[in-house]
């Protein structure tokens, strides 16, 4: 089930392609790091406040019962990722995913601290000495402060982050955040510091199926095999063609740069990431050697057998077309979405009241729920029978930022209207000021006219 490996030593290397994935590495945990300390409004840009069921995005705020947003943010997720592997390959795991990004920081300070790939090579294999005890130390040192910060700051997404931090400081953590911090930190520690491409190759369910979102227009990293092949030795600025060779003189520089320790020429193989640090390596060989670029690029099956390369596909139209409906719908949605729930429950107990001067009585428990950012006073007003009145106790509630309030309804009506046992009412529930309304059907029952 597993597959012994040997640790993989990615030689460090410069190129357009890195500098891409150095500037995605810091955009992306840029706001990792710093969304948190973002202020909006008086509260914390993203707070994510569970005990509290209340969900604060910048100026938006859901709650419990908002939850098919986040089953249409994650459907707009999955089909993006369609989208960009249909179109592009494996861009998103050589450049977004999060076990690439911080495993690519993770390599940074191992370069740092330890040297490049002979050095770093030759320290595992050579005994305890000073040199290497303070060497692993202060790798292990500076990654387990990352790490730290990093379960940290995942945990300041769900409790303020700024009282997290005096809590931390004055050792006043509660058992989940310390679960969470010590638990996410580990767990960037073990995934980025040594498990590495194995959480690709292993555990990674992409891995696995990207190949049925695959076709011979998607772009990938291909090795030009014949142009490459037959791979040889030689000097530089010899002429292939002279030698009987192709391109590629065989330095493995290639192989010495990927980090998931493959070797590209060998094909198309699910290891690739396509971070592109093969091409940036290739690229400066056949610089040097005086070749033209591109022996290792971006391309697709089709282009490298001469044929035509189609961006514009069914399955890539479809995913397009899915895409954007589904992020205009939930735009649109979360536009026009009243920030005030409202839920009526009829009392159990009996189904109407018969009271003086001919009139019937229902009474309801009505469930009013302020999901807005200030306080509101709203008023229920009923309609859907001749003359039904609604009265409520007190006249005027009054209902904070948050707050759910229960409030008994009782709608009365003369009996003379009542031609069926059951009539469908609307009960409204507005805000003084007009800006809030909701209207929901409830049933009115009562004896009915049958008439003569």
């Amino acid at each position: 089930m597993y597959q012994s490996r040997e640790k993989v030593y990615p030689r460090g290397i410069k190129g357009r392609f890195q500098s891409l994935r150095k500037f995605a590495v810091f955009a992306l945990l840029g706001l990792y790091y710093l969304l948190p300390w973002v202020t909006w409004n008086g509260r914390q840009a993203i707070l994510l406040d569970l005990p509290a069921r209340e969900f604060h995005i910048f100026g938006l705020t859901f709650w419990p019962q908002d939850f098919f947003f986040l089953a249409l943010l994650l459907i707009i997720c999955a089909l993006s990722l369609f989208f960009v592997t249909a179109l592009a390959g494996r861009v998103w795991c050589g450049y977004a995913c999060p076990q690439t990004v911080w495993t690519e920081v993770f390599l940074w300070i191992e370069h740092w601290t330890e040297g490049d790939r002979p050095r770093r090579m030759k320290l595992d294999r050579g005994p305890w000495n000073r040199e290497k005890i303070v060497r692993k130390f202060s790798k292990h040192g500076i990654w387990i402060l990352l790490a730290a910060w990093t379960g940290f700051t995942f945990v300041g997404f769900f409790t303020p982050i700024r009282e997290l931090g005096v809590r931390v400081f004055t050792l006043d953590l509660g058992p989940w955040e310390t679960f969470w911090l010590i638990f996410y930190g580990f767990a960037t520690w073990g995934n980025a510091g040594f498990m590495r491409e194995n959480v690709c190759l292993y555990m990674c369910p992409y891995a696995r199926f990207q190949s049925a979102m695959f076709d011979r227009d998607t772009l990938i990293i291909s090795y030009d095999e014949a142009r490459g092949e037959p791979r040889g030795p030689r000097k530089r600025g010899a002429d292939p063609a002279e030698l009987g060779l192709g391109d590629c003189i065989d330095c493995t520089m290639c192989v010495q740069v990927c980090p998931t320790g493959i070797d590209i020429r060998d094909g198309l193989q699910y290891e690739c990431i396509a971070c592109g640090a093969c091409i940036d390596a290739c690229d400066q060989v056949m610089d040097k050697m005086g070749y033209p670029r591109g022996l290792i690029r971006y391309t697709t099956e089709n282009t490298l057998e001469g044929k035509p390369t189609r961006i514009f596909r069914p399955r890539v139209i479809v995913y397009s077309v899915l895409l954007l409906a589904l992020i205009a719908g939930t735009l649109t949605a979360v536009a026009m979405r009243t920030p005030m729930r409202v839920d009526i429950l009829p009392d159990r107990n009996a189904l109407y009241r018969e009271l003086d001067g001919g009139r019937i009585e229902n009474v309801y428990d009505v469930k009013v729920l302020n999901m807005s950012q200030q306080a509101h006073t709203y008023t229920v007003s009923a309609s859907g029978l001749p003359g039904i009145t609604a009265d409520t106790d007190p006249d005027r509630i009054e209902i904070a930022a948050g707050e759910q309030r229960n409030v008994p309804v009782r709608l009365r009506v003369d009996a003379s209207v009542m031609s069926t046992p059951g009539t469908d009412v609307e009960l409204t529930v507005t805000s003084e000021d007009g800006t809030l309304s909701v209207t929901e059907t409830t049933r009115f029952h009562g004896p009915y006219n049958r008439g003569e």
